[in-house]
């Protein structure tokens, strides 16, 4: 089959996606929001191993040779290689040879990039803001048939996971390493204020917690009751769950934007707050390595960063659910899975019978156990292995128990070109430079009306 290329107006289109964008990680993710992955759900800045590429995962004798494309360093690397060893190493019809691409950017980049030059991957892992740009420019491939001749059980997957690949109701990216953020918090710094074991339930809790917390030499704060990170770390992400809790949001479904709604800058006038007026909390580049050396008492940080963090951290990490406010209010994130339209036709079969196993109830358990992103399939948390799991570590459930409560995020940030960096340059300004919600909120609005201008034609052009 003749691989599709792209227009030059839609790979123009689609480098787009990166322009001015920090390398991301995923997961809702950048390059070091978890410790042991350069790029999935918010790893920006962490204290993770440099991003070097795994060694590559092959195994001769198969019939069909296919290869993935995988965006994961340190443990989770790790765990995503032993994903393929185990694949190669359970049949003998098809061998993936997998190859690290670097951050959730990095591989997003090299796939356009891949596209104008016929070398793309056979499947692919995608975050959750890339993917959509793929499927708008025809990049990715619909899954629905493959899945059927792979036995994939659609009915069986975690439903606010799978759904959030479909357009028109077609698969076009499943979900592998999916994540919610969590609060995390240090339980020997809370034992020392005489706080309760527990996350605070609303934040208007934790706003009176927050000053037994902080620590400070003279005018200088040393430890930050709580931590946000900056733009480059997914803050966008973050705040999104904050701005539900405030009854506002980012956008509606049709692309209409609402950073200017009240309930939007009262969300923000709140992380304003945080940092300067009531002064407990700080703005970091790498709120787990801060958090993991006790710069922070507490954070928002991705589910999917937990197993690292409980292995480098030198006291009791706590969980718990997001705060309320208004309402309860959390987004999912990280990553799926996507096969390229360009893989040729006696490869994609293969490549889905990949994907099958990467997600089947059994693997899903095992990446859930290993890493900390959530189980994408419900049989899998119901498992005896899973259960027992559960009982042994606590903390591993609260993203699974937080699941229920969640959706999907604002199309200003996930279907928005650079949505994400958008708005967390708009929250740095708000959080670091002390800039009027108001004012700073109307200016994104009006660059993320822009910029979903070409998507609103291209998703017409596609979709009708």
């Amino acid at each position: 089959m003749e691989q599709r290329k792209l227009s030059r107006r839609e790979m123009l289109r689609v480098l787009m996606l990166g322009s001015g964008a920090a390398a991301l990680a995923a997961c809702g993710a950048a390059p070091s929001a978890e410790p042991t992955a350069a790029p999935a759900e918010p790893t920006a800045g962490s204290a993770a191993p440099a991003a070097t590429a795994p060694a590559a995962v092959s195994q001769t004798g198969s019939t069909v040779t296919i290869t993935y494309w995988g965006s994961f360093s340190g443990a989770l690397g790790e765990a995503e290689q032993a994903m393929v060893q185990r694949f190669n190493e359970s049949q003998s019809d098809v061998q993936v040879e997998y190859q690290f691409q670097g951050s959730y950017e990095e591989t997003a980049q090299k796939f356009t990039a891949g596209l104008q030059a016929n070398t793309i991957p056979d499947v692919i892992l995608l975050s959750d803001v890339w993917w959509f740009g793929f499927y708008v420019a025809g990049a990715i491939a619909e899954l629905d048939a493959l899945a059927q001749q792979a036995g994939v059980d659609f009915a069986d997957y975690e439903p606010v996971l799978l759904n959030e690949g479909k357009r028109r109701d077609k698969q076009f990216w499943i979900p592998f390493a999916r994540s919610t953020p969590l609060f995390y918090y240090n339980k020997d710094i809370w034992a020392e204020a005489g706080l309760p074991d527990r996350a605070p339930e609303t934040w208007a809790e934790f706003s009176e917690w927050a000053p037994q917390l902080v620590q400070r030499d003279g005018d200088t704060l040393t430890r930050a009751a709580f931590m946000h990170p900056n733009g480059a770390s997914y803050i966008a992400w973050l705040f999104q769950g904050v701005t539900w809790q405030h009854g506002g949001q980012y956008s509606q479904p049709d692309f209409t934007m609402t950073m200017t709604d009240p309930n939007t800058l009262r969300a923000a006038q709140f992380y304003q707050d945080t940092a300067n007026s009531l002064g407990w909390a700080g703005l970091s580049a790498d709120i787990n390595k801060d958090f993991i050396g006790g710069v922070a008492a507490s954070m928002l940080a991705s589910t999917g960063g937990l197993a690292g963090i409980t292995a480098q951290a030198q006291f009791p990490v706590g969980v718990g659910f997001l705060p309320k406010e208004t309402a309860f209010g959390c987004p999912t994130g990280g990553a799926g899975l996507a096969i390229p339209s360009g893989t040729p036709d006696e490869k994609k079969l293969a490549a889905m019978t990949y994907i099958a196993f990467a997600t089947n109830p059994e693997q899903a358990g095992i990446w859930s156990r290993d890493t900390g992103y959530m189980p994408v399939r419900i049989s899998t948390k119901q498992s005896p292995e899973m259960t027992a799991f559960f009982e042994a570590n606590p903390n591993f459930k609260t993203a699974v128990d937080q699941l229920p409560l969640t959706r999907a995020q604002d199309a200003a940030r996930v279907f928005v070109r650079n949505g994400d960096q958008i708005i967390g340059r708009g929250l740095e300004r708000i959080v670091v430079n002390g800039e009027a919600p108001s004012a700073v909120f109307a200016e994104i609005n009006d660059e993320l009306t822009s910029a979903a201008e070409p998507i609103l034609q291209d998703l017409k052009a596609v979709e009708g």
